[in-house]
């Protein structure tokens, strides 16, 4: 049961909101909630559903389904709208999935509106439960919406005893864990609902009948697959070690200085822990490796926020969907969340857009977010483009620091080369990295990366081993982007000197 839904649903209720919206695919949390308000304020309930139509909602258990005894001819949700129109006591009405009848038939939309003076005057509740939020802007402007909170880390503890117990009524299993893996498998399921926190213990379970901590990566694979189904939030895998990223030394030094703001005393020794950072430089200078670096240095989950699968057709979709992402990353923490391109995720907020004004008011919630956030969710945002980011975002308080990935020097360069050899399998020893090194000055880290692996091919295509000369001539065949680019890509790095701190 989700007591904190049910004071939410309750209390909405009790200050005379006559319609609220849920939101939710958990349809059970949410039936459960509105039975338990009927209860708790004393009054009759109608539930409806378009195949049952009309029943009595306090005869049967709201986890079941509707109870008995359906009115005839009710099934059509005008008819059902028209029907409670006469009501005259108060009276809680449910109505599943009524959102989709309100976008698309007119009628059903008037009887709904002509319900809303009864609501007044009999002292009744109109509950929508939805899987979608889409509805007319009338419905929109009468009611409010109730998003339905994640469990917290008790909440989760409460979830797993319980599931625990149903399971060994059944079957017995061995149940002792330690305390400090129960806790790690707590805090791995933060972000997913009561339901799928059930079924990931189920799951974790069902083989060897036991809970332990060599259950986490079972967690771990289903909280992936669950977050990255609501194609908002994705897991992104960061490298094991810090030895995987060349050069970076900068960063590095200041993510060693702040790991003391993420002990459990920080607060008691006066540290904030560390909110995030902006990291701007040269396409393909390592930038998203800067934001996995971060995870790597915490031993933090990284979840990407995919900004293009935001933006959707319905008003007030797109502000809903970054609502509910930033909420479920906050429920996750901690966790390191990125966003890769800020600009381009709210390209029209900087400037007089075409969009409506929706690219400023997203950015604008973003802001908010980065601004009021308590939880430790670190963020770690990467830009290409200086000009289109707007003023308000560079401002000191809305990151920690603001980094410039420039293009590497020639120790990082040797280092990176020695990287992307050895991940391949070739000793470095049978190259000559310093000379590779040399010869690269002006190139990023992916182009780097490109010219092993362009050279890797050719090597291969030609019956050849892999050698200085043959890296050296993919080198020469690719120029790299600070020459086709090269006004550009200077303007951003004279930018750059006395407004960012050098990541490397």
């Amino acid at each position: 049961m989700n007591q904190a839904l049910n004071q939410a649903l309750e209390g909405l209720l009790k200050s005379q909101q006559r319609c609220v919206r849920i939101v939710t695919t958990e349809e059970d949390e949410a039936l459960h909630a509105a039975h338990a308000a009927a209860m708790g304020l004393g009054m009759a309930m109608q539930m409806w559903t378009a195949v049952r139509g009309a029943t009595d909602g306090l005869v049967a258990d709201p986890a079941t389904g509707p109870g008995n005894g359906p009115s005839t001819g009710t099934e059509n949700p005008g008819a059902v709208l028209y029907l409670w129109s006469r009501l005259r006591e108060p009276t809680l009405l449910v109505m599943m999935d009524l959102s989709t009848h309100l976008m698309n038939d007119p009628r059903t939309l008037r009887a709904w509106r002509d319900l809303l003076p009864v609501l007044e005057s009999s002292g009744s509740h109109l509950v929508m439960i939805d899987h979608e939020p889409a509805v007319p802007e009338v419905v929109r402007a009468h009611s409010v919406l109730l998003e339905p909170p994640l469990p917290d880390e008790p909440a989760l503890l409460a979830v797993i005893r319980t599931t625990l117990r149903e399971i060994h009524r059944r079957t017995p299993i061995d149940a002792n864990i330690r305390e400090d893996h129960l806790d790690a498998i707590v805090k791995n399921l933060r972000g997913l609902t009561r339901r799928q926190a059930r079924l990931v213990i189920r799951d974790c379970v069902v083989n060897d009948r036991k809970l332990s901590l060599e259950d986490l990566p079972t967690v771990i694979m289903h909280k992936r697959r669950t977050v990255e189904a609501a194609g908002v939030l994705e897991f992104v895998e960061s490298p094991a070690s810090m030895n995987d990223i060349g050069g970076l030394e900068n960063l590095k030094k200041w993510l060693k200085k702040r790991e003391h703001g993420l002990r459990a005393d920080a607060a008691k020794l006066g540290l904030t822990p560390p909110r995030g950072v902006l990291l701007l430089g040269v396409q393909g200078s390592g930038k998203s490796l800067c934001a996995k670096a971060v995870a790597t240095a915490w031993n933090r989950p990284l979840v990407r926020l995919d900004a293009g699968a935001l933006y959707d057709r319905y008003v007030g979709e797109s502000e809903r969907k970054l609502r509910q992402a930033l909420h479920q990353a906050e429920m996750m923490a901690p966790v390191v969340l990125w966003i890769d391109e800020i600009e381009k995720a709210f390209a029209s907020a900087a400037s007089v857009s075409s969009d409506g004004g929706l690219s400023r008011r997203m950015f604008g919630a973003l802001l908010t977010w980065m601004q009021e956030r308590q939880s430790p969710v670190f963020l770690a945002a990467t830009a290409n483009d200086i000009q289109a980011l707007p003023p308000e975002l560079l401002r000191k308080g809305r990151f920690d620091e603001i980094f410039f990935v420039d293009l590497p020097p020639l120790q990082t360069r040797a280092a990176i080369f020695a990287i992307h050899l050895r991940k391949r399998g070739k000793a470095v020893g049978d190259v000559d990295v310093p000379a590779l090194a040399a010869a690269s000055e002006g190139f990023s880290g992916a182009e780097i990366e490109q010219a092993v692996v362009s050279a890797l091919h050719n090597a291969y295509a030609d019956g050849v081993p892999l050698g200085t000369e043959v890296i050296m001539k993919a080198l020469q065949d690719s120029p790299p982007l600070s020459v086709t680019m090269k006004e550009r890509i200077d303007e951003l790095r004279e930018w750059s000197v006395g407004r960012c701190v050098p990541a490397d």
